[in-house]
């Protein structure tokens, strides 16, 4: 069974900010299925967006859902991230978006391979 939306965006949150990052929910959509968008912003000049993988990948045992980079490029500009996330809720408006401030770059979530 899938951990619904408001959860996963909780724990996410809370799991960044006990490595140190800086997390907020910026979006909150259904709260039973809503898909989720993560932000992550360097503070450098350079984000990127992930948002679910293609559901072709099945997730590894114990893991609940899997994030993919939803652009080509490795970093984005924020203003780009921005434009892509606004893109994304013209899609789907009942999104959920987390973003994340950690200068590393972690993103605190399984991604696909």
């Amino acid at each position: 069974m899938r951990l619904r939306s408001d959860i996963f965006a909780a724990a996410l949150i809370r799991r960044a900010e006990a490595q140190g990052a800086v997390a907020m929910l910026r979006r909150r959509g259904a709260a039973e299925a809503g898909a989720l968008f993560i932000k992550l912003d360097r503070l450098d000049g350079r984000a990127a967006v992930y948002g679910p993988a293609p559901q072709s990948e099945e997730p590894p045992e114990g893991v609940d859902r899997l994030f993919s980079r939803v652009h080509v490029n490795d970093w984005l500009d924020p203003a780009e991230a921005e434009a892509r996330l606004k893109r994304e809720m013209m899609f789907d408006p009942d999104l959920w978006i987390v973003e994340i401030e950690d200068r590393d770059g972690r993103v605190f979530v399984d991604l696909a391979a």
